[in-house]
């Protein structure tokens, strides 16, 4: 298999997925606390163990699933799943599609606020209008921001588990194994995992270049592994301002700025800025492909850069109106109640009907 063969299938689906779930999640910091942190340093990491271990198993059977139907758009790829049903999981990644969207805007609009002093509603929509431009460009302009981009976020976040690694006022791995277990550390897991996967069907056109079996249920474990990976060293790092940072809105953007340097924390803003951006037009490139799957079945990236400009500016504009609720309000309120809904409608069926219907195909 030559190198770029390898780099689209194994590396292109991980960096999308992760690039979309580190705006939102590990780019803020915020999802980090709510579902791992507030456990305890020992129980947010048995907590992340957990979310690793359901996030490979549902993605190996989404891409072997996508591969052997060939659905490489969300409503296809559920019509194929769950039949009639399918426009369950619409309504629901409806719901998720705005409320991610609204965190996006707000965590971007506070941190401009606070650094530089910006209205947080012109913050909001300055991010928001950057998403609206790298759609118009089309789906391999997207593919390839949000590969390279999500690269370079996890050289700036191992730089910054470093410098915390290397904090004198406290032994990291000693207080994380001497940390409180708190319960639920093990649903706070699984929820993380049921809500972020509702993407995973949303992404397909990032696995197009997957062709065998064998192919298709790495890509899902190297990915599901992969995606956790800067939650662990979140988690681990924030033991450094336990348990102040429990009530930050931004945590990983409290953290920078109390205990690294102001070169880093200056990367980590325009990284972030960048990653909230890249998050947004994942998401609606996701929305366009479902689109295009009904509307010009037999073509590919077939709308026209004014259509999808209006796709994204009309559902930008409803996320920024969720965005000025305040991030914490959204996450704390919203995706654990759609976890269970995805957990209905997509992970169990994947993991049961998906898994039968493709031995049968065999």
């Amino acid at each position: 298999m030559s190198v770029n063969r390898l780099f689209n299938v194994y590396v292109v689906p991980a960096a999308v997925f992760i690039s979309v779930v580190m705006g939102g999640g590990y780019g803020t910091g915020r999802e980090v606390i709510e579902f791992f942190t507030r456990y305890g340093l020992l129980g947010g990491l048995l907590g992340t163990a957990t979310a690793a271990c359901v996030f490979a198993v549902v993605l190996a059977a989404t891409y072997e699933f996508a591969r052997v139907f060939q659905v490489y758009d969300y409503r296809s790829f559920f019509r194929h799943l769950i039949g009639r049903f399918w426009v369950c999981f619409e309504v629901l990644y409806l719901l998720l599609f705005l409320l991610v969207l609204g965190v996006v805007g707000s965590a971007a609009g506070g941190i401009l606020e606070e650094e530089f002093g910006i209205s947080r509603y012109i913050g909001i929509a300055g991010i928001l209008m950057l998403v609206v431009a790298l759609v118009y460009l089309g789906r391999e302009a997207v593919e390839k921001v949000l590969t390279w981009w999500s690269i370079g976020m996890y050289a700036v976040f191992g730089y910054y588990f470093f410098e915390i690694l290397n904090h004198r006022e406290l032994d990291v791995l000693l207080a994380i194994s001497n940390g409180a277990k708190e319960p639920g550390w093990f649903k706070g897991g699984v929820l993380y995992a049921m809500y972020n996967l509702a993407i995973a069907p949303v992404l397909l056109f990032s696995t197009r270049a997957i062709q065998t079996r064998s192919e298709a249920i790495l890509a899902g474990l190297l990915t599901g592994v992969a995606v956790m990976v800067p939650a662990m060293l979140f988690h681990v790092s924030y033991a450094v301002g336990y348990p102040e940072i429990l009530d930050q809105p931004v945590p990983n953007y409290w953290m920078m700025a109390r205990y690294t340097t102001p070169l880093l924390l200056g990367i980590f803003l325009v990284a972030l800025l960048g990653t909230l951006v890249e998050t947004g037009a994942g998401l609606v490139q996701g929305l366009i492909e479902r689109i295009e799957a009904v509307l010009t079945p037999d073509e590919d990236d077939a709308l026209g850069q004014p259509a999808r400009a209006a796709i994204a500016v009309t559902t930008l504009v409803l996320g920024g109106l969720l965005g000025s609720l305040g991030i914490v309000t959204l996450i704390a309120q919203g995706y654990s109640a759609l976890s269970v809904g995805f957990a209905l409608v997509y992970v169990i069926p994947i993991c049961t009907v998906g898994v039968f219907k493709v031995i049968k195909s065999s």
